[in-house]
């Protein structure tokens, strides 16, 4: 399986255990480094994106594309 494909899984998983619980999240990280964190909101249908930089510091960002998001999460995981 390509590293895309995972993400989209895992992202898709995501997204069907938020339809329980509202919210769900999950953290992608890179040899037990935490690189971003996802959140699905099944309420709005909308990804978020908590990107982690090397300082603790982090930054968010909205998705509303499953694919566009696999593309963000991936270039992170790739950096």
């Amino acid at each position: 399986m390509s590293q895309l494909q995972g993400i989209i899984t895992r992202l898709n998983n995501l997204q069907e255990q938020a339809k329980e619980t509202e919210t769900a999240q999950r953290f992608f990280e890179i040899d037990g480094v935490k690189k971003c964190q996802v959140t699905f909101y099944n309420k709005t249908a909308m990804f978020e994106l908590e990107v982690y930089d090397e300082k603790g510091k982090s930054s968010k960002y909205q998705f509303d594309n499953i694919d566009m998001i696999t593309i963000e999460i991936f270039d992170l995981l790739q950096a």
